[in-house]
């Protein structure tokens, strides 16, 4: 039995030595911090990293999938300040009700969803300015304020680029774009879709969006990443990853951090 064991554990050494994603929260050397950003009497429970970095940098708000603000959100905040950047991720399911303070509260994954696509995008908005006006006064950050997103958070980020003007960057994960076509002239800020091959529902709204985004006079610059499924930074990341959404991830984190650094 214990040849067996050992012969396991050589031929699966990142099985054996891989982290749950409160493990890597847990064992994070940045700090983390959880604050509530509050406006007209409603609070949205936020989870700030900052990076280990001796000069001021980037904000990158960081909206979650339609799973809500879970742990392996926050895990790519605090790898987004790994990589040197302030990371604040809202927790757009906050206060839902009054047995409801945060995503974790939720009994399961399904519950959160549903009460995820029960918002307003007044509210969702709302949520998002409160945060972007609270990135703002953070003293470590160097005024620039970019954001991400990832499959409705990623619907989201897209969304918020038509009303916010002085965002950086918005960056789309496998996320569509707005329907209304007027929507596109109030965006001001350059676009970037990360798409993975595997993923017809979502791949199939880019050529109508890139072509209301040119018609607009907009920056939309995408790339595709060949056999990456929906969800392929979340999925890439996990021990038993196929190696096409593993790969998907590792070329999209290339290429974000060359976006945020310039």
């Amino acid at each position: 039995m214990k040849k067996i064991l050992i012969c396991l554990l050589i031929a699966f050494p990142i099985l054996a030595g891989a982290q749950s994603d409160l493990e890597k929260l847990a064992n994070s050397p940045r700090h983390q911090e959880w604050v509530e950003i509050t406006y007209n009497g409603r609070t949205v429970h936020t989870f700030v990293v900052y990076p280990e970095v001796t000069e001021k940098t980037k904000v990158v708000m960081v909206i979650h999938e339609n799973r809500g603000l879970n742990d392996w959100a926050r895990v790519f905040a605090d790898e987004l300040a790994e990589k040197g950047f302030i990371a604040i991720a809202p927790d757009l399911l906050s206060e839902t009700n009054d047995s409801i303070k945060k995503t974790s509260d939720f009994k399961n994954p399904d519950a959160a969803r549903e009460a995820l696509y029960a918002l307003s995008m007044e509210q969702i908005t709302a949520d998002l300015d409160a945060t972007f006006a609270y990135a703002k006064t953070i003293a470590a950050g160097n005024g620039k304020i970019s954001v991400v997103g990832f499959c409705w958070g990623g619907s989201q980020c897209f969304n918020y680029a038509t009303s916010n003007p002085n965002l950086e960057e918005a960056i789309v994960f496998y996320g569509t774009a707005p329907e209304e076509k007027e929507v596109f002239k109030k965006i001001e800020t350059p676009v970037y879709g990360f798409y993975g091959g595997n993923d017809a529902r979502v791949n199939a709204t880019i050529e109508q969006t890139e072509l209301l985004m040119n018609s607009s006079g907009k920056t939309y610059d995408y790339k595709i990443y060949e056999g990456g499924g929906h969800g392929y930074m979340r999925s890439g990341s996990q021990p038993n990853a196929e190696e096409v959404n593993s790969n998907a991830r590792k070329n999209s984190w290339e290429r974000l951090l060359s976006i945020l650094k310039n």
